[in-house]
C-alpha cells in the first residue's frame, strides 16, 4: 500500500502496531491452558478476587512516583511500549505496563468488571512498591485508573485520563459484531503464522472494513500448539461489553491532580461530559492533542510524551 493511500487511521495504526510482540511463542496461550481465575461470583459484598497480572517494568528512580500505563479494550502492554521507554528515558522514572485481566498474557476471568480491573491493580502496584504512582489509563484503562483513583486516593499521587469520562461511553466501532467476527474466524491447524495472519484478515474483512482496525485486533491472534487462538478472552468480553462501556457510580470524588487528554479528531469525550467530569475529579484539566484520534498515543506519540512530561512539571 502506498503512503498516499493510507487514510490517517490506518496510519496511525501501522505506525503503532510495528512494535514487537513479545511473548507470544509457541506456548504463550491456548484456550485450555489459559490460567483461569476461580470466579468470585456469588461473594456478595466482597471486595472482588484479584488475579496475578502479566507486567513490564523499566526501572529508574525510587525517589519519585513510577508512571502506571494502562490499555484499552482488545490492547495489551505493549501498546505503550515505546511511549513507556521514551518517558523512562526522559524522565528517569520507574515505568510500568500493564496487561488487563483477559488481555493481553494476563490471566483470563469470567468477571470483566471495573471493580474486579482495580482489585488487580490494589494488590499488584503495593507488590512491587510503586504507590503512590501517576496512573495513566487509556479508553478502558482509563476507567479502571478513575476508579482506583476515586476509591483508592492515597495509591494515585496524579491521574490521566486518555480520551475517556467517568460515564457511559458510546463507541465509534461496532464491538459487538467485531467479537462476532473474531469468533467466527477458522483457520485450519498446522498453517504456518504468516498465512494465518492473512487468513484471519480475509475472514475478518467482510465485517471490519477499516485494515488499520483488523490489524489491531490481529495482534491478539497467537500461535499455541501448532494452533491460532485469540489471546483475548472473547467469550467473558461479549457477554459484559455492557459492562466495560458503562462506569460505576461513585458519590466521593477524588482530590489528586487530574488531566483528561483528548484527541481534537475524536468524539469520545462530549461536553456533556463535564459536568461529571468536575463533579468527581475537582482538580481536572482538559487538554486537547490536535490532530489525534481515539488512540492519542499512537497517532501523535511526541505530543502525547509532552503532555504527560507537561502534567508531571
Amino acid at each position: 500500500v502506498s503512503a498516499g493511500s493510507l487514510s490517517p487511521g490506518m496510519l496511525r495504526w501501522t505506525r503503532s502496531w510495528r512494535l514487537p510482540l513479545r511473548g507470544l511463542g509457541p506456548c504463550s496461550l491456548s484456550f485450555c491452558r489459559v490460567p483461569v481465575a476461580p470466579s468470585s461470583s456469588g461473594r456478595s459484598g466482597a471486595e472482588p478476587r484479584s488475579v496475578l497480572l502479566s507486567y513490564k517494568l523499566l526501572d529508574g528512580e525510587a525517589a519519585r512516583p513510577a508512571l502506571v500505563f494502562l490499555h484499552g479494550l482488545f490492547g495489551s502492554k505493549t501498546n505503550f511500549s515505546s511511549i513507556a521507554k521514551a518517558l523512562a528515558q526522559q524522565t528517569g522514572r520507574r515505568v510500568l505496563t500493564v496487561d488487563a485481566r483477559n488481555h493481553g498474557d494476563s490471566p483470563h476471568s469470567p468477571d470483566v468488571s471495573y471493580e474486579a480491573m482495580s482489585q488487580d491493580l490494589q494488590d499488584l502496584l503495593p507488590q512491587l512498591g510503586l504507590v503512590p504512582c501517576v496512573l495513566i489509563g487509556h479508553s478502558m484503562g482509563g476507567k479502571t485508573a478513575m476508579l482506583l483513583a476515586l476509591q483508592r486516593p492515597e495509591l494515585v499521587e496524579r491521574l490521566i485520563a486518555v480520551d475517556i469520562s467517568p460515564v457511559q461511553t458510546t463507541p465509534s466501532s461496532n464491538f459487538p459484531s467485531y467479537m462476532a467476527a473474531m469468533r467466527a474466524v477458522d483457520i485450519p491447524d498446522g498453517v504456518p503464522r504468516s498465512s494465518a495472519r492473512k487468513l484471519a484478515d480475509e475472514q475478518l474483512s467482510t465485517v471490519i472494513q477499516d485494515l488499520a482496525e483488523r490489524q489491531f485486533l490481529l495482534t491478539n491472534l497467537v500461535e499455541a500448539d501448532g494452533r491460532f487462538v485469540w489471546r483475548v478472552n472473547l467469550e467473558a468480553l461479549a457477554q459484559h461489553l455492557d459492562k466495560i462501556m458503562a462506569f460505576p457510580q461513585r458519590q466521593e470524588s477524588y482530590p489528586g491532580p487530574t488531566l483528561f487528554l483528548l484527541g481534537g479528531n475524536s468524539k469520545y469525550v462530549l461536553p456533556s461530559h463535564h459536568a461529571e467530569i468536575r463533579r468527581l475529579f475537582p482538580r481536572a484539566q482538559m487538554q486537547t492533542v490536535p490532530h489525534a484520534g481515539h488512540w492519542v498515543h499512537a497517532d501523535c506519540p511526541q505530543d502525547f510524551v509532552a503532555a504527560i512530561r507537561g502534567f508531571l512539571a
